[in-house]
């Protein structure tokens, strides 16, 4: 089966300016604007914000 272009693959890249990385899909009609998940990085020890990137 192949993948739906509604559901496409986003990175999120961690805002504490450590270039960690998640990879998550989404779905682009319940989220057209750019997704923001509170999310663990390793780096920091802490969570903090993901936002997508384009």
């Amino acid at each position: 089966m192949a993948r739906s272009t509604a559901r496409p693959v986003v990175r999120l890249r961690s805002t504490a300016g450590t270039g960690v990385t998640y990879v998550t899909r989404k779905n682009r009609l319940n989220d057209p604007d750019r997704l923001v998940l509170r999310k663990y990085d390793a780096a920091v020890g802490a969570h903090v914000l993901f936002r997508e990137e384009r």
